[in-house]
């Protein structure tokens, strides 16, 4: 009888989500709030991992200002298990963090990669990819991504080029990891048929990962195993704001990926498993708008999407509208977001929602603070 695979859910938790802004905040940052229902974003992720690993397997890697909502909203996680970053460092350091404790725990334990925000659709093809992953990377030193089938030349995801399927035909060689697109590079990938949106879904035992980490990383790995073997004493808070911030700041699929996927698609041991699922990575607030208008979750006649407290347009349309306290009129205007918060007001062009992050940064320049 072959032995129960011991599967860790690690979900990264950490970002700022400026790009939503004047929802989004430091402290309510995208994660942390209800975008498309009425649970948040993080709590969704969880909620479709359950099935094949409980609360009190998960870890979750954020940071000191979400840390406390994220306690809210997940009751039940243990708190040894929700990591605070002291400071930024990418997604590097955070998943070699995570591969460190779980080593010590179990290192035949897969570990599971997976962003807070994304929304996925049709939930049981999901689970059957994810199965069908934690045992490639349980079989040996593997490394696996989820990929994504391109639905069209999209310049706002990395992709993945892939090579000849595996022996016995479950999973993809991996050629390249390659970062966000231009146009034409993008129109080109799309049209050659071998190239996949990088989910940012990753599947690899806590072995094979910190020992990537210990190779491609040689300056950074010492530091986190240091901060893992504090973890649950009293001197770890100290250990973890002291070392952590002279970790690389650097991306795992930079500091890891590439590497290895370099050696050639045969000696790498990295593999794409080309997903059946529906996936959305909701980075603007257009990209929240298209989701909506796809999946039918809202919209009218006119293309407008609103979650306000009523509204009417003439002569308007593919608009956004985000005002839960306020009726709103538009008159003659098209792509627009508008988002109406008790403090603040945003209105953009939907083409320029990827810039909504600047105004931000702004804000912080301006000493406005109260609005970050």
């Amino acid at each position: 009888m072959s032995k129960a695979i011991d599967f860790r859910p690690v979900i990264l938790a950490g970002g700022s989500g400026t790009r939503f802004w004047p929802r989004s905040r430091r402290a309510r940052a995208k994660q942390v709030l209800a975008l498309d229902g009425e649970r948040s974003m993080i709590q969704q992720t969880v909620e479709r991992l359950k099935p094949l690993a409980k609360l009190d397997k998960t870890w979750i890697v954020t940071n000191e200002f979400l840390a406390h909502e994220i306690a809210d909203q997940l009751p039940g996680l243990p708190a040894g298990q929700l990591v605070q970053e002291p400071v930024a460092r990418n997604t590097a350091p955070a998943c070699g963090l995570a591969a460190f404790l779980i080593e010590r725990q179990n290192p035949d334990a897969v570990l599971g990669i997976f962003p807070s925000d994304h929304v996925i659709a049709d939930e049981p093809r999901f689970l059957k990819a994810l199965q069908k992953g934690i045992a490639l990377a349980a079989a040996g030193d593997n490394m696996v991504v989820l990929g994504i089938e391109p639905t069209r030349a999209e310049t706002g995801y990395g992709y993945i080029e892939t090579g000849d399927y595996t022996g016995d035909e479950s999973a993809l060689h991996v050629r390249r990891f390659i970062e966000k697109p231009n146009q034409n590079r993008a129109e080109d990938f799309v049209a050659a048929g071998n190239y996949y949106w990088n989910s940012g879904i990753f599947l690899w035992s806590a072995r094979t990962l910190a020992n990537a980490v210990r190779e491609h990383l040689p300056e950074t790995a010492p530091l986190l195993e240091s901060i893992a073997a504090a973890h649950g004493t009293p001197e770890f808070e100290e250990v973890f704001h002291s070392l952590y911030p002279k970790c690389e700041n650097i991306s795992v699929d930079y500091a890891v990926l590439e590497p290895r996927s370099a050696k050639g698609e045969h000696l790498s041991h990295l593999y794409c498993l080309p997903a059946e699922f529906s996936w959305n990575d909701l980075g603007s607030w257009a990209s929240l708008y298209e989701y909506q208008i796809e999946t039918r979750l809202r919209g009218d006649g006119d293309g407008n999407v609103a979650e306000s407290e009523g509204h009417i347009t003439i002569e308007a349309g593919n608009n956004y509208i985000y005002s839960p306290r306020k009726f709103v009129a538009l008159v003659g205007v098209e792509n627009l977001v508008i988002v109406d918060t008790e403090d603040a007001l945003l209105i953009a062009h939907r083409d320029h929602s990827q810039d909504v992050g600047k105004i931000v940064k702004e804000l912080g320049l301006i000493g406005r603070t109260e609005l970050i």
